[in-house]
């Protein structure tokens, strides 16, 4: 067997090898529970359609805030709320304090899962708002209502 055959083989084994560890370690990934990796961007007609796929699945849920859905827990931080996309609605309840921005009839997308209480359980809440600043008119004077609405917005909040 001369040099030539002998450099060959060697090349030959090394890419076998090679190749075999690479589908190795792609199986490895892809049996290892990519999937719990994953984060589903869905609507409320898609979460409702997923039925049991939504359950432990992380998900982020974006439609708007239903008008007259938000409930404020008194004395601790979170909210409750339903989210909609014009065909289905989802009840959400966040633990955490929700943006200054977050009202009634804002986009929202909401991250966390569907749990077996029937609601989705957020873990972040985000708004979805034009970052378009329009500063008020000189000598703007805010009327009573607008001053509750202002008030009620602040209400649970503390100064530090």
């Amino acid at each position: 067997m001369n040099a030539t055959q002998e450099m060959r083989r060697k090349t030959r084994r090394f890419m076998i090898i090679a190749i075999g560890v690479a589908v190795v370690a792609f199986v490895v990934i892809a049996w290892g529970g990519i999937n719990k990796n994953l984060v589903y961007y869905w609507t409320p007609t898609d979460l409702v359609a997923n039925g049991d796929k939504a359950y432990g699945a992380t998900i982020r849920l974006g439609g708007m805030v239903t008008g007259g859905s938000i409930k404020n827990h008194a004395g601790v931080s979170g909210v409750e709320f339903d989210v909609h996309d014009g065909a289905k609605a989802v009840h959400v309840k966040s633990n955490g304090v929700p943006p200054q921005m977050f009202r009634e009839n804002i986009g929202v997308v909401v991250e966390g899962t569907m749990v077996k209480g029937g609601y989705f359980q957020c873990n972040r809440l985000m708004v979805s708002h034009s970052n378009e600043y329009r500063a008020p008119k000189s000598g703007h004077p805010i009327d009573k209502q607008e001053l509750e609405k202002l008030m009620k917005s602040t209400d649970g909040l503390e100064s530090k």
